[in-house]
């Protein structure tokens, strides 16, 4: 299969729900939708990694911030994930896309033979230009030791398992910020010095921080693998950062 230009798009809780209550962000979830349509639409090939379970299932329990407890946030994760996908499916049959929901554990992963399904049936979705694969955790199941971390190490694994040619994170952020200039890094070479001086802020609704997107960051970047950290509430940015411009933080692999 040729995967000569394969883009896996990660999308980050913070940017598919809203930030008082944690429910689905309906508008950023039609902008997203669009601009990954019309990315298939014109050749590009995508996977996309959609957080946003817990979050999308905390209003049936009545809840207003992530639960702690394992089992309350699993139950979260079963009915939100459902959610989701329904959400997706309809917003992508506008475009005449398909959608396939691909959930994974870390022991997915773990073996080469198992990884080997994996491959093998994310490359025989990735043959149907119209069909678009959507990953996440399986998080109804996965207890600490079968989970990832989080949504950006799977999604930097799944880019490797792929042979993606790029892996754009969106966040709620436009970039890596220097914290002496405010201002958005361009381009980073040396990811431990990034590391050193990134702030790690969670959002209440969020599983990572900016350090563990390093962490990912750097799992893909040595797996030859270019990645950009973007603003999710802008995904008209995306053409352009596949182009090799638009705005975003740029870590060349």
């Amino acid at each position: 299969m040729s995967t000569h230009d394969l883009t896996v798009i990660k999308a980050g809780t913070g940017v598919l729900t809203k930030t008082d209550d944690g429910t689905l962000d309906r508008a950023a979830l039609v902008h997203l939708v669009t601009v990954i349509s019309e990315l298939m639409h014109a050749g590009h090939r995508c996977l996309f990694v959609s957080s946003g379970a817990v979050g999308s299932g905390l209003s049936a329990f009545g809840l207003n911030a992530y639960p702690q407890d394992t089992a309350t946030r699993q139950a979260c994760a079963a009915v939100g994930q459902a959610r989701l996908m329904q959400s997706y499916s309809s917003l992508f049959s506008n475009f005449d896309i398909s959608i396939a929901q691909v959930l994974l554990t870390a022991a997915d992963l773990g073996t080469a033979e198992r990884a080997g399904y994996v491959s093998d049936t994310l490359n025989r979705l990735l043959e149907e230009p119209s069909i678009l694969p959507i990953i996440n955790e399986n998080d109804s199941v996965a207890v600490e030791e079968l989970k990832f971390g989080d949504n950006d190490m799977l999604s930097a694994r799944v880019a490797k398992l792929a042979g993606a040619q790029r892996l754009i994170l969106l966040t709620s952020v436009d970039g890596l910020i220097d914290p002496s200039t405010q201002q958005r890094i361009e381009e980073v070479r040396d990811i431990e010095a990034a590391l050193q001086h990134v702030q790690n802020e969670k959002g209440r609704f969020s599983m990572g921080g900016m350090a563990s997107k390093l962490e990912a960051i750097r799992f893909a970047v040595n797996a030859g693998i270019e990645t950009h950290i973007a603003h999710g509430r802008h995904p008209e940015r995306l053409p352009a950062i596949i182009a090799g411009g638009g705005i975003s933080t740029r870590f060349p692999a």
